[in-house]
């Protein structure tokens, strides 16, 4: 929040800022409405990130509990986290967990509230490890500047959260997106088929039917007989109509996607009735020796589901740095102009958050 301030000196005139945990849901909020009044504007996404997601309790043993005693916080966790922890004391000095029913509501309320946001950032992944618990000088040491919440530099504890319980905590999410007709940011970490096979389960029974080269064109010509002035004006109105409500979302972004060139095809199948884009961070992507199978990965990608990002948690010339470097990157790859490139990735960015061009 202390960046916040320097979002409008910013090249980047849209900035889409995704809150994670309990702390910063209303701060990201509270930064939307403050530069809601200025040229500089922020689409707000709301959602539960999956390194958080052992602080919610989602099963019916709890059913309408807004609270667990201590002993109910110790077996919620044991449940959850794996391996099974008998250190009572450990568990007792995380985060009191939530109910997530009540989360639910709070996001369907923000979002209800801001028209364009975003479900974000949610997914799974396999190889987080949550952090101890914060020491008594550690936590009288630590950056007020900071949201709380995050490590901070804590040591990594040998936990991790289930699948199980990870996936219940994407699934309603993407519940709500579809509801709304909102699009979804998907974090995916050593965990690529599972994400795939969790979104695969809110379309199913939904897929579209692929049609002929023949009978696409016959239909697309009967459409533009038939569409009237009327309808042309209001799908002009980008935002305002109804979106509709399926169980599904219909859009979602694979955010510094590290997925094989092979699972693009699977993700672009006609079939999916969901409009899947694929997001690139230099600080992701490209810091590490998987850099070559991205370019690979990048090329692969259509060229209007390719979107970029900083993935950073700070506002200001920086943040402009890491976006121009990663279209810069990205032009070279596809061997576009960077005109072109700043055109079509402007065009697959509205289409994402707008749901269309």
């Amino acid at each position: 929040m202390a960046n916040v301030q320097n979002i409008p000196s910013m090249k980047a005139r849209v900035l889409t800022v995704m809150a994670t945990r309990a702390q910063d849901q209303e701060l990201v909020a509270h930064a939307a409405d403050e530069m809601d009044s200025q040229d500089q504007k922020i689409v707000p996404c709301f959602g539960w990130h999956p390194w958080f997601s052992h602080q919610m309790f989602v099963d019916g043993q709890y059913k309408n509990a807004s609270s667990l005693s201590q002993d109910q916080k110790v077996e919620h966790y044991q449940s959850v986290l794996t391996p099974k922890s008998g250190d009572r004391d450990l568990l007792l000095a995380l985060p009191d967990p939530q109910p997530f029913s009540h989360f639910l509501d709070q996001t369907k309320k923000y979002l209800q509230k801001y028209p364009l946001a975003l479900v974000g950032e949610v997914g799974l992944d396999k190889s987080f490890r949550i952090p101890e618990a914060w020491l008594p000088n550690q936590a009288e040491q630590r950056d007020d500047s900071l949201t709380p919440g995050g490590r901070e530099g804590r040591r990594l504890s040998p936990y991790r959260v289930s699948l199980d319980h990870q996936r219940k905590v994407l699934l309603a999410q993407l519940s709500l997106a579809g509801e709304l007709g909102r699009a979804v940011s998907v974090h995916g970490v050593q965990a690529h088929g599972v994400v795939f096979e969790t979104l695969s389960e809110t379309w199913k029974g939904h897929e579209r039917q692929v049609l002929s080269a023949r009978e696409r064109k016959r239909q697309s010509k009967n459409k533009l007989q038939t569409k009237s002035a009327d309808e042309d004006e209001h799908n002009e109105d980008i935002g305002q109509s109804s979106p509709q409500s399926t169980p599904y979302p219909p859009r979602i972004c694979l955010h510094s996607y590290s997925g094989s060139p092979e699972s693009i095809k699977q993700y672009t199948n006609p079939a999916i009735p969901a409009d899947i884009f694929f997001s690139f961070s230099t600080v992701i992507n490209f810091s590490t020796p998987a850099a070559e199978k991205t370019e690979t990965v990048i090329k692969v990608v259509p060229d209007d589901r390719i979107l970029v990002e900083s993935d950073l948690h700070i506002a200001g010339d920086r943040m402009d740095g890491y976006l121009e470097e990663i279209i810069r990157k990205i032009c070279e790859i596809k061997e576009w102009s960077l005109e072109d490139g700043v055109s079509q990735l402007g065009k697959n960015w509205k289409r994402f958050v707008f749901g269309r061009s």
